[in-house]
């Protein structure tokens, strides 16, 4: 696999250490001199020194047959516009964006560039992770197939609990996939039974949490 990755910070330059150590071919483009002539001196003629806004600084790079353009500079701006011309003018087909700012996502999506990665949420996900609000942690938002992985923790008492999988009252367009107990996963049958402090993994249509919730939260007392 042929790979471009724009901007030579620490995230892009990791990121071509590790997938040389893999054996994929890759370039790195880096607009900043003193900052390129540093990882130069590591990554010889994997790096190149150039603005990945400009078409000839990648088309010099090989754009016309990356399998994969990658741009994780600072400037959240510049990511949209790399992403936007690999898509779009050299049609490669794989894109990934690195949002600098999460309150830019929306401008990301609104403009086709998608998937995003955001270092801030990754954080908050790990953080709602291990203090999670109402039992209940996204952990995989899917835009294209309009679908969410969530997962969710049995309360004591709930209507889930002591239920078999097949029981468990869920609305369309929920299907449990996954249960962790004591540390093991495995994938349910019907017949399993759903036990207090387990957490269970759901792919969902969007929307639906609020309804999956009451199915695994405890009851309310007066």
């Amino acid at each position: 696999m042929y790979v471009i990755i724009a901007g030579g910070g620490k995230v892009g330059w990791n990121l071509t250490r590790e997938l040389l150590a893999k054996n994929h071919e890759v370039t790195l483009l880096e607009a900043q001199r003193d900052r390129y002539l540093t990882i130069e001196q590591e990554l010889e003629h994997q790096v190149q020194y150039g603005d990945a806004t400009e078409l000839w600084v990648l088309e010099r790079a090989g754009i016309q047959r990356a399998d994969l353009v990658i741009a994780v500079t600072g400037d959240d701006e510049d990511n949209i516009l790399i992403c936007q011309m690999a898509k779009e003018k050299y049609l490669c087909d794989r894109i990934i964006a690195r949002v600098n700012n999460p309150r830019n996502r929306e401008w990301f999506e609104l403009l086709g560039v998608a998937p995003t990665v955001s270092a801030t949420d990754l954080i908050l996900r790990l953080i709602e992770h291990e203090v999670p609000s109402y039992g209940l942690v996204h952990l995989l938002d899917l835009r294209d197939e309009r679908l969410e992985i969530i997962e969710v923790e049995v309360a004591e008492g709930s209507p889930a609990a002591g239920q078999r999988v097949a029981d468990v009252v869920l609305p369309e367009g929920v299907l449990i996939i996954s249960i962790l107990r004591q540390g093991d996963g495995f994938v349910p049958k019907p017949d399993s039974v759903i036990r207090a402090s387990d957490e269970v993994l759901l792919v969902l249509d969007p929307g639906l949490e609020d309804s999956i919730t009451e199915q695994f939260a405890a009851p309310e007392t007066d």
